[in-house]
């Protein structure tokens, strides 16, 4: 279980628990603080508060280790090779999840440069899953795909849930919010978050 006690980063000021296998959609107009929430709890950010997982303070692990543990997927990944496959510890390992997602794949050898916004989502999210985390941070991990990409992830994570993943999944889409969440925490702009039952 991740808990979440007077977390304090710019405006945000929340505290929530998300169970083992739970997702939670977070939701809010741009500009509220959803992905300064997100960073916050992967320990991106300077921050206030008591974030822990299992029982285990945030501050008792390298930031290193935190985030292999409680993961954050940027909606637009970061890269720091030129080729796809650098990005992953075994490109083989990979490649079930690649495929899974509509990727060619021999897209490993392809430049970074050759992606799309789409395919560097998706590319993102399969080295993100690759950490087998206890925790997925999701900040907007389809908005550049098309239904059927999006359906895929979705499926993808929904596995993960159920395999006992905790997911906070932050979308602009109300539809999308129903179908991934359990529950929905709707940010207000004064940095507090709202829970609702989709």
């Amino acid at each position: 279980m991740l808990t979440v006690r007077a977390l304090r980063r710019l405006h945000v000021s929340v505290s929530f628990d998300l169970q083992d296998g739970e997702c939670v959609a977070l939701q809010g107009p741009s500009g509220v603080g959803k992905t300064l929430l997100l960073r916050a709890i992967a320990d991106l950010d300077p921050n206030e508060g008591t974030v822990k997982l299992n029982g285990t303070l945030r501050e008792a692990m390298p930031s290193p280790a935190w985030r292999k543990l409680v993961t954050y997927l940027a909606a637009e990944p970061g890269w720091w090779s030129d080729n796809v496959q650098e990005h992953f510890s075994s490109w083989n390992d990979a490649l079930p999840l690649v495929t899974r997602l509509g990727l060619p794949p021999h897209c490993g050898s392809w430049p970074i440069q050759r992606l799309s916004s789409g395919e560097r989502q998706r590319v993102g999210l399969v080295r993100a899953l690759m950490l087998q985390s206890r925790v997925l941070l999701l900040d907007e991990p389809t908005s550049a795909l098309d239904s059927a990409s999006a359906a895929a992830v979705e499926s993808l994570i929904a596995e993960r849930i159920s395999d006992g993943t905790s997911v906070l999944w932050s979308t602009h889409d109300n539809a999308q919010a129903r179908r991934v969440g359990s529950r929905i925490f709707a940010m207000r702009p004064d940095g507090g978050i709202e829970e609702s039952r989709p």
